[in-house]
């Protein structure tokens, strides 16, 4: 695959426009070139595997993503591991001259490789070739939540009855929560919570994805023209006015996301806003009662949504397996193998270093403690699933 992009000859500025001048520099534009990058049948070598590229599968503004094949060193330590299908994220040759972008695409690699958990997608690598960075994660194969819910959502509201049945919305909000609860330990914040966020396979497995704005540094925030990164629909009124965030963040989104899960759409969905008036209606409006939407769900559901939605992060619950207990006690939830999986994993990773400041592992040295941790726990909930 090829992508035309320009090189300026002196300040090295790297642009897509068809203008005859730098918009940098201002020196005259040279010829424009094609700049190659990864695409079908391509290999990419990491030293213990190699990956081999296959079909393309999404794209946008910022780059493409390919379905690719993972093959193991055959001397290797993973020698006996079998091929298997991976995701390729790749970075837009143009974007990875822009500082900006090129930290927030390294910075969702940091945090993939921090965490290890079930219901967040695997990192496998960061691989950089000159004018390319590519990303590559576990492949997922099922399909985004909002498109479930896109499905399901016209008949919902045509009859006002749940969009998801309450059992197989609560199964995939317990795995966004325990996703949400192991990336908070590790003092990560995903920023970016949302059906589209949340991959679920066919098996009923959901997987965290898209840690692209993760604890975005604030002077960064700052320089974006003071519209925070996020999607409004989802954002805490905290993110939307840029201050600084915790973990309650993304526990706002959550709940966002079970509200649409039930009622097929989010709390400030009123057709026409813009995306504006969306952020602006998190910071001033008052979320609907659950009940207005759904008049067969219990009135205690229009207090649980009450906390988690509150414009005051105090006032919310603490952490992701406090607002899960909450709902399953006042709703009256039957414990399930999954939950109770979570809420150990959360208990044994509150002990666990933050990767950040883990010092660097010699050479034949020891795992740290937390990678350690985290890898027999991941083990420990993929048997726990697969009862």
């Amino acid at each position: 695959m090829l992508w035309a992009v320009t090189v300026c000859a002196g300040c090295k500025t790297v642009f897509s426009n068809d203008g005859r001048f730098c918009p940098n520099c201002g020196a005259p534009a040279p010829a424009r070139i094609q700049a190659p990058t990864t695409g079908p049948g391509a290999r990419l070598d990491l030293g213990w595997s190699q990956v081999i590229v296959g079909n393309l599968i999404g794209d946008g503004g910022m780059g493409v993503v390919y379905q690719g094949w993972m093959y193991y060193n055959p001397h290797g330590p993973q020698a006996n591991t079998p091929s298997h299908p991976v995701a390729i994220k790749i970075l837009h040759p143009l974007m990875t001259t822009r500082d900006f972008v090129r930290k927030l695409f390294v910075g969702e690699a940091t945090a993939l490789q921090r965490l290890n958990h079930p219901n967040i997608v695997h990192f496998f690598s960061l691989v950089e070739a000159p004018g390319q960075l590519s990303l590559v994660i576990e492949f997922v194969d099922g399909e985004a939540l909002d498109n479930v819910i896109a499905r399901h959502a016209p008949t919902a509201r045509a009859y006002r009855q749940p969009c998801l049945p309450f059992q197989r919305a609560w199964h995939y909000f317990e795995q966004l929560l325990g996703a949400l609860a192991a990336t908070h330990e590790l003092g990560i914040v995903h920023r970016d919570v949302k059906p589209a966020n949340l991959l679920i396979r066919r098996d009923g497995l959901a997987k965290l994805t898209d840690y692209g704005i993760a604890r975005l540094p604030a002077d960064e925030a700052r320089r974006s023209g003071g519209v925070q990164p996020g999607t409004g629909a989802y954002m805490s009124p905290e993110q939307v006015l840029g201050r600084e965030l915790d973990g309650r963040s993304d526990l706002y989104s959550a709940a966002i996301v079970l509200f649409e899960m039930l009622t097929g759409k989010t709390p400030f969905d009123e057709g026409d806003k813009s995306e504006l008036m969306v952020r602006a209606s998190q910071v001033e409006d008052t979320p609907p009662p659950i009940t207005q939407l759904l008049p067969q769900a219990p009135p205690v559901m229009d207090l649980l949504f009450a906390r988690a939605l509150a414009k005051n992060p105090d006032h919310r619950y603490p952490s992701a397996i406090e607002l899960g207990n909450a709902f399953c006690q006042a709703l009256g939830i039957p414990e399930t193998p999954g939950w109770r999986a979570q809420r150990e994993f959360a208990k044994r990773a509150t002990g666990m270093v933050p990767a950040a400041m883990v010092p660097p592992r010699k050479k034949g040295g020891t795992q740290p403690i937390a990678q350690v941790d985290a890898n027999a726990m991941r083990n420990h909930l993929a048997n726990v699933y697969a009862k």
